[in-house]
């Protein structure tokens, strides 16, 4: 047994609708046990999605106090992430402060980047899809995310800002429907695209998949044309790009009376499948798609296998992997020493790892060193005066993925106070964070500090660190397995005991192995 069973509902916050999941989860996999869904549509109305209205914003809080209702009836941890509406609203913040105090949810707001991730980590999990090159294409309220992989290796990842809600208050307002307004969207998608279609077109694919509620809706309709009753399930029913393509052309030729006879077709969709449908079809033929597999796992899934991961820590190898290759893909755009970079990770870990012999560290924060140490001088890209400063800027609004955005605002405070000023009220960013929050920056930072000091000849000569703690001081003992000298990162150390003195409330001294 890796980790023992555990109840998590995911909540998936889009600009339609609002999904649930509850499951047990355990290491052989997960086990549905209820779900919910309501159609808020957060994303109604024009502004292309720059302001939630009262009412949408009422719509969504009464459908989280309806879930956290389900989710605890069913003892659950709830995790819940919000995606397009959400991230681009000018009042979002009113949004997720309502729903923490009237629904009892905190909400990550993901970027369009981790979005993907969690859509391509859901799938894996419903498709045999290990030995094949994959694209997938996941059509949302107001965005469309769309992946080429290799199994868990992910080749491509872009968010496109076309999503079925989105392109119908813009090009089908109240579901209106004009023939030039049809092959304006058309041409809008394949304009959005044409930047990547190359890239994509070069990479290639053996099998395309389409996830979520319009591409479950379009993959319905393509079925019911040549069959008269539903399969048992959607999972792994495949259409053709000729399919959906006649599929398009119905919906496009009908109003709203009309298309709500078209078999297949919700009623809760009768005004923004047009809009999906035209995105699929534009796709299909930008990206030289044949035919589609739908996958009826997406973002919800891999949201609660994100959360299983980091709720035990016993079981967070790919999380891991996932968020530190992100993490060093950018130090290797921007550092120009990502080698020592990568000693400085070493060296945190390893010094976290013996520090946690003597205090209760969480061990996810282990993860958040790590990626700090990887990223602390990326800021050199702009120039190395400063270039802490810049660093956090960077890595604040960079797309890291495998971590939410609240994570990657404490990373990029570690990584901002790995030199200079310690962290300070006086800060504005720091000022902001929980006192909670605060202590793991002044923690981290401290160990990264003394990381860094640990590694000043940029060479890797130190090649472990060990920590003696006796009473009310630590000792460190620097270690090199060529017996090279060492005095000039004992030195450097030295200088840095001074925040790691403060934050463990001892006396911090610093030796050479004999």
């Amino acid at each position: 047994m890796i980790f023992s069973t555990r109840i998590i509902a995911a909540i998936d916050i889009g600009t339609n609708s609002i999904h649930m999941v509850v499951a047990k989860v355990s290491d052989s996999g997960f086990e549905v046990i209820a779900r919910e869904k309501d159609n808020t549509r957060l994303g109604e109305g024009g502004g292309d999605m720059k302001i939630l209205s009262p009412e949408a914003m009422e719509r969504g809080i009464k459908a989280l106090r309806h879930m956290r209702r389900v989710a605890d009836a069913h003892r659950a941890s709830v995790c819940a992430v919000a995606t397009s509406a959400v991230r681009e609203a000018t009042n979002a913040q009113d949004f997720v402060e309502r729903a923490s105090t009237e629904a009892g949810i905190d909400i990550e707001v993901i970027s369009g980047v981790e979005e993907a991730r969690l859509i391509h980590l859901g799938v894996l999990q419903a498709l045999p899809l290990s030995n094949q090159r994959s694209i997938l294409i996941d059509i949302g309220g107001g965005s469309t995310e769309v992946i080429i992989f290799d199994h868990t290796e992910e080749l491509f990842v872009r968010s496109f800002k076309i999503g079925a809600v989105r392109l119908s208050n813009r090009f089908f307002p109240n579901g209106s429907t004009h023939p030039a307004s049809v092959s304006s969207c058309s041409k809008f998608v394949a304009s959005t695209v044409e930047p990547v279609k190359r890239e994509v077109l070069k990479l290639g694919h053996e099998v395309a998949i389409v996830s979520s509620g319009t591409g479950e809706t379009l993959a319905r309709m393509c079925w019911m044309l040549t069959h008269d009753d539903m399969p048992r399930s959607m999972n792994g029913v495949t259409f053709t790009a000729d399919e959906l393509h006649q599929v398009t052309r119905m919906i496009a030729l009908s109003n709203l009376v009309e298309r709500s006879q078209l078999k297949g077709l919700d009623a809760d969709r009768l005004d923004i499948i047009l809009a999906g449908a035209l995105i699929l079809d534009t796709l299909a033929g930008s990206f030289a798609i044949d035919s589609f597999m739908y996958c009826d796992y997406a973002l919800r899934e891999g949201v609660l296998l994100d959360a299983a991961q980091r709720l035990d820590p016993d079981v967070n190898n790919d999380l891991h992997n996932v968020a530190i290759q992100s993490a060093r893909k950018l130090a290797e755009r921007c550092d120009d020493d990502p080698s020592h970079s990568l000693n400085v990770s070493r060296l945190s870990c390893m010094l976290f790892d013996e520090l946690s012999h003597s205090y209760e560290l969480d061990p996810h924060h282990r993860l958040y060193l790590e990626a700090a140490a990887v990223l602390a001088n990326v800021g050199l890209v702009v120039s190395h005066a400063r270039h802490h400063l810049h660093t956090y800027y960077i890595v604040r609004n960079a797309d890291l993925v495998g971590f939410t955005d609240h994570e990657i605002e404490l990373i990029a405070q570690i990584a901002r106070y790995h030199r200079k000023s310690e962290p300070k009220i006086q800060h504005a960013a720091f000022a902001s964070l929980t006192e909670a929050d605060q202590n793991i920056v002044k923690m981290l930072s401290a160990m990264l500090r003394i990381a860094i000091g640990l590694d000043r000849t940029h060479d890797g000569r130190t090649t472990s660190v060990s920590v003696i703690q006796r009473n009310k001081s630590l000792h460190l003992v620097l270690e090199s397995e060529n017996k090279e000298d060492l005095d000039l990162n004992l030195y450097a150390t030295q200088q840095r005991v001074v925040l790691l003195a403060d934050v463990f409330q001892c006396n911090v001294t610093v030796a050479i192995a004999t």
